[in-house]
């Protein structure tokens, strides 16, 4: 079975006067190692895919099937725990907490798994290593450029050992040379490591390095390529 399976997935948002279809009827299979963008013009549904598919949101039909398990019929309680323990995100805002250092916020995922402090400590170092920042772990977001706050949202996101990792508009508030070593970083932690990337993104460097790319238009998948690499 594929890794992700979306089946006629509709999302449909009713809390306005208007209810709005994000995602009408989507199907999708993702399999282990892939490395695939979800594109769209903005209002397209790419956001929307990439919350259902990590438990951040719920459809109003269809199933989602992860890692051999269907989501789609957790309640609240269940999802969470089932996101700290299948799946990395990566955000635009890096959404890192302030006061830690950038080991601590690594370790947090780890301290709500109820790992010990030194199994904790010795994983944060050796993901702040891996994406460059082994000089940097005692360091505050306040201290450290968006490029290197967002490699740590990397390590923090691979810290549970996930099956995949999500990741929104990761390079949109970064500069060209920043996002090209990130997504070095991202490429061959695919590579090396055979994890699986899915991202929502509008930017085209994220694009050009995916290995597939999903469109989405009006909620609904437009087209669905492989990229000749």
């Amino acid at each position: 079975m594929s890794l992700i399976q979306i089946n006629k997935v509709t999302k449909v948002y009713d809390g306005t006067a208007v209810p709005v279809k994000a995602l009408n009827e989507v199907d999708l299979k993702i399999e282990a190692g892939e490395f695939t963008s979800i594109v769209g013009p903005s209002g397209s549904g790419k956001t929307t895919l990439l919350n259902i598919i990590g438990g951040l949101d719920v459809p109003s039909s269809g199933s989602v099937i992860v890692d051999n398990v269907d989501i789609s019929t957790y309640k609240p309680d269940e999802l969470v725990n089932f996101r700290l323990h299948h799946i990395g995100f990566v955000f635009q805002a890096y959404n890192l907490i302030p006061v830690f250092t950038a080991k601590e916020n690594v370790e947090f995922i780890m301290l709500l798994q109820g790992l010990s402090k030194s199994v904790r400590e010795k994983r944060a170092i050796e993901l702040l290593r891996a994406v460059g920042l082994g000089d940097r772990v005692n360091n505050r977001p306040s201290e450290l450029s968006g490029g290197q706050q967002q490699r740590i949202a990397v390590a923090r996101a691979l810290a549970s050992k996930p099956s995949f990792v999500l990741a929104d508009e990761p390079t949109a508030n970064l500069d060209s040379a920043t996002a090209d070593s990130l997504l070095d970083l991202m490429e061959n932690l695919n590579k090396d490591f055979n994890m699986t990337f899915v991202f929502s993104t509008h930017d085209q460097r994220v694009i050009d390095r995916a290995h597939r790319v999903i469109t989405l238009h009006d909620g609904a998948v437009e087209k669905d390529e492989i990229a000749t690499l």
